[in-house]
């Protein structure tokens, strides 16, 4: 065996190289594992023919009298360099997967080209004998040239190294990036990509994702955060306000209790107080559902403290008795002068915290409507 390697080192060179293509494109993409495995034997072999040939690839071919066969010997030996490129670039690859890293993609080619030019610039050094210090001057004179001329694509490039590294987001998190928010669903040299809300593409340049405000909705997994704001006039007591908005939690049962949701004064002006009602969900994806729901029981119970919204100059002032039929949908069938007499005839009860409205198997005799607060 040692004999016959030894007489044909270029041609199993050459057919190692051939097999080693032939397994990485048979090899199912799911099996990564095996490919790279695969891989790494035929690099070892492939090495270990040249080793045993009497060749190096940190030295020229030794046959410089037989031009054919130092030809070829000279290709395998640069084959070597790159082949080793490609086993490391594979390996460094796997160790981002089994990191977890959906987003190491950029990494991987960055990585990647790096050692591709260190191991060209290697095989022109050691295998043709090149005067690669020149080479590098001139190469790092275009590299100045070519950096000022491509500042702002390579600004984009290493913004998306630093975001691949850190990993505030992944691929398929639902973020917002600067107030847009969607779902990545892609992380290249460039840009950063998103699927709106509306199923439209955003593509926010990793320059500026890495600079922007970035808040990740999907990290922690369990628990998303989702809340209403609301701006009432300054002149409503701000206790009002409060109760109103904490009726709006309580009546919203997809809202998990711990954490527990809160109201909060979120800014304030001479004329206007906005105030904030937050809590947390467990599936993202029932966020705006939730929102929904808020924005529609927050306007209901402010109505029913008496605090209304876009009221009309010179408009009639009702009771709110007859606003309460016209919310509740059974009675919209009715005329409003049906309506208005039977608003006469409602009377207001209030029941406190914890008393008991009608106990079990028990029947009114009169139809009752909630006005605010919260019946469980």
């Amino acid at each position: 065996m040692l004999a016959f390697i030894q007489s044909y080192p270029l041609l199993l060179g050459t057919l190692l190289i051939l097999l080693d293509l032939l397994l990485w494109q048979l090899i199912p993409l799911h099996h990564r594992a095996w490919r790279i495995a695969t891989r790494l034997v035929c690099f070892l072999v492939f090495s270990s023919v040249l080793l045993t040939a009497g060749m190096s690839p940190l030295q020229p071919p030794p046959w410089a009298d037989d031009v054919p066969r130092n030809l070829m010997a000279t290709v395998l030996a640069i084959g070597w360099w790159l082949f080793a490129a490609r086993t490391v670039t594979v390996v460094f690859g796997l160790l981002l997967v089994a990191r977890g890293s959906h987003g190491g993609r950029l990494l991987q080619d960055v990585v990647g080209a790096l050692i591709f030019l260190v191991a060209a610039v290697a095989a022109a050094a050691y295998v043709m004998q090149l005067p690669v210090k020149g080479l590098l001057a001139t190469s790092g004179v275009m590299a100045i040239v070519i950096g000022l001329a491509l500042q702002s694509t390579l600004a984009d490039v290493f913004s998306g190294i630093v975001l691949n590294t850190t990993r505030p987001y992944q691929i398929g998190d639902s973020i917002s990036i600067d107030g847009t928010e969607g779902k990545v669903v892609d992380i290249d040299w460039r840009a950063t990509r998103l699927i709106t809300g509306n199923s439209s593409l955003a593509v926010i340049p990793n320059s500026v994702a890495a600079k922007a405000k970035i808040l990740n909705f999907s990290r922690p997994a369990e628990v998303h955060g989702v809340s209403i704001s609301v701006v009432v006039p300054a002149k409503v007591r701000p206790q009002r306000v409060f109760d109103a908005l904490e009726k709006t939690l309580q009546g919203t049962s997809i809202l998990l209790d711990k954490p527990a949701p809160k109201v909060t004064v979120k800014a304030s002006s001479l004329e206007s107080v906005e105030y904030e009602a937050s809590g947390f969900i467990a599936e993202m994806s029932r966020k705006t559902e939730v929102r929904n729901q808020l924005f529609d029981l927050a306007h209901r119970h402010l109505e029913a403290s008496g605090v209304t919204w876009n009221t009309e100059l010179g408009a009639p002032v009702r009771s709110r008795q007859r606003e309460l039929l016209d919310e509740v949908r059974v009675f919209r069938s009715l005329s409003n002068e049906e309506r208005d007499a039977l608003s006469q005839r409602t009377t207001t009860v209030e029941y406190l915290a914890d008393q008991v409205i009608l106990g079990i198997g028990e029947r009114s005799e009169h139809v009752l409507l909630i006005s605010r607060g919260v019946v469980l």
